[in-house]
């Protein structure tokens, strides 16, 4: 069990997940301006390789129930829209910073939450490899292409900008 307990995010195809904390890999951050670009991460995992900000919740803190503030970093807790929701409509709430997701979107989440509040996108090209809390990258990659969300104005240039590989789209429309 524990070879699985290495594979990446979605278990590689995997319809079920093995566990649901991944670190964002470092070049991602870096491209976004570095952790010190963004003032919080409210999911960071408790015992953590890098940072992903100046500041850091993790699960003993519910940073869903802390105040947020400044730019957000925000790669939430895998495990479907039941997880995945509460995290994001806090963002969209927040309106200020980028969240990484599985690109799902043709889903409910996905409107409401990105379609209809969000500022940009960057479809990031291929699969990302995540890492383990160790730091230790996943053996195979996500099992499924993710994307860049920007909530304001500032976030949407970033992602614009940051050199990623990938499809940069600019909302225009607000529902």
């Amino acid at each position: 069990m524990e070879r699985q307990g290495r594979l990446g995010i979605g278990g590689h195809h995997s319809p079920i997940m093995l566990k649901d904390e991944w670190l964002t890999p470092p070049e991602i951050i870096a491209a976004l301006g570095g952790a010190l670009s963004f003032d919080l991460d409210p999911c960071a995992p408790i015992d953590r390789p890098w940072d992903f900000a100046k500041e850091h919740y993790t699960i003993l803190d519910n940073g869903l129930l802390k105040r947020w503030h400044g730019r957000v970093w925000l790669n939430p807790p895998y495990g479907g829209p039941v997880i995945v929701g509460p995290w994001l409509r806090r963002m969209a709430a927040h309106g200020c910073g980028t969240a990484l997701i599985f690109a799902r979107t043709e889903t409910d989440l996905f409107f409401e939450t990105v379609w209809n509040q969000a500022t940009a996108l960057l479809f990031l090209h291929g699969r990302l490899f995540f890492h383990h809390a160790d730091g230790t990258r996943a053996n195979n990659n996500s099992g499924a292409p993710s994307v860049l969300i920007a909530y304001g104005a500032r976030d949407a240039e970033v992602l614009r900008t940051c050199g990623l590989d990938g499809r940069f789209i600019e909302l225009t429309e607000a529902a």
